[in-house]
């Protein structure tokens, strides 16, 4: 017997918390990424967070979308240790990516590359996720809209890596950001949209809604203390606090020609004619 799936039993306040949760992931991995490109003595660290930040931002994405997932007449469970194992996936993956373009540079290749790895790795963390689901069921999966979801993660992860070395002003970095979080969060909703649940065991009413959103609530509660840990560091950043975001932008373009003689040979100022 088919089951009735439901990606929102809590109404739109699960999709809009996932969505924003990608959104702040977002925003902090791009203002790390271009601190890390200002500041190349600290670039490691930089990195290091703007993946973490990322990789939660994610994460938290995926499971606070799930809260919303129901499957009428079946037990929903999950593996503790799949359901870490994803995020650990999450975390390794937007580094690979993050580090690439970080240290080699936002050309098309490098973009290519870590960009498909990333996204494939996205993709691999969402699907780790729903296998840590056990439910007296078979999850089955439309080929063809698991395909798309695919392309999706690999399309939004390109996107954000060029984001991440070719956005530096504030304001530039918090629009792109909101488009990434549609990005992210359309491709869990897309991954989603191919589930089917056959239930195989007796039915029975679902697992009390109560249990099952205190256990993604303690699941969640490691990677939000992360991104708020992450968001003081980005926001007490002595480039921050001096309002220096904004002339950081020449500090990580390259000079031209001509920049570069001016540069060098300052104008001197006018001085009146001696008679």
């Amino acid at each position: 017997m088919t089951a009735t799936v439901s990606n929102f039993y809590y109404g739109a306040a699960t999709p809009v918390a996932a969505y924003l949760m990608a959104c702040l992931g977002a925003a902090l991995g791009l203002r790390c990424t271009t601190r890390s490109l200002r500041h190349p003595q600290r670039r490691a660290r930089w990195l290091a967070l703007g993946a973490i930040s990322i990789g939660c931002g994610i994460w938290t994405m995926h499971f606070i979308a799930m809260i919303g997932f129901n499957v009428q007449g079946a037990l929903v469970r999950y593996d503790t240790v799949r359901t870490l194992l994803s995020l650990v996936v999450a975390i390794a993956v937007v580094a690979v990516g993050v580090f690439l373009v970080g240290y080699r540079g936002g050309t098309p290749a490098n973009l290519a590359v870590a960009g498909t790895v990333t996204g494939l790795g996205v993709a691999a963390m969402h699907y780790l996720g729903m296998a840590a689901i056990h439910t007296n069921g078979t999850l089955r999966y439309d080929a063809t809209t698991v395909a798309v979801s695919i392309v999706i993660a690999v399309a939004a992860a390109t996107a954000a890596l060029w984001a991440a070395v070719s956005i530096h002003a504030l304001w530039s970095s918090l629009c792109a950001s909101l488009v990434m979080g549609v990005a992210v969060t359309g491709m869990h909703y897309t991954g989603m949209a191919a589930v089917s649940v056959q239930l195989t065991g007796q039915a029975g009413v679902s697992e009390s809604s109560t249990s099952l959103l205190s256990f993604l609530l303690v699941m969640l509660a490691g990677p939000l203390v992360v991104l708020l840990v992450a968001a003081v560091i980005v926001m007490f950043d002595p480039d921050m606090i001096l309002g220096d975001d904004e002339q950081g932008r020449s500090a990580v373009q390259p000079q031209t020609p001509s920049t570069a003689f001016y540069a060098q040979h300052p104008a001197q100022p006018s001085q009146p004619p001696s008679w």
